[in-house]
């Protein structure tokens, strides 16, 4: 049986009050943790930008960008994972189809 895959995409929004260094190694963290799980990682950063609302009274945040390849079980994980982070503020992954 052929393991199932699709494309996803993943949006997340960083407190940028983390700093340029944390916000590196985190953006570095979840592209580690993609490439480990799935294929065909891509991240681009998207940086620094005015939020449409406020989030926990802060009103910019840091949004990157990446999409990948997996089955569908890593998802539900890299979404727990984005959850219990410290710093990220939302996230939302979403499923491209095959």
């Amino acid at each position: 049986m052929a393991k199932v895959t699709a494309n996803y995409e993943v949006v997340y929004i960083v407190d940028p009050a983390q700093g340029e260094e944390s916000i590196a190694a985190m953006v570095a963290k979840f592209k580690a943790l993609a490439e480990q799980h799935g294929s065909a990682v891509e991240v681009e950063e998207w940086g620094a930008r005015k939020l449409a609302y406020p989030i926990n009274y802060k009103n910019d945040g840091y949004y990157v960008l990446m999409t990948f390849t997996s089955g569908p079980e890593f998802p539900k994980e890299l979404d727990r994972v984005l959850g219990i982070t410290e710093g990220v503020m939302r996230s939302m992954i979403v499923c491209k189809g095959e």
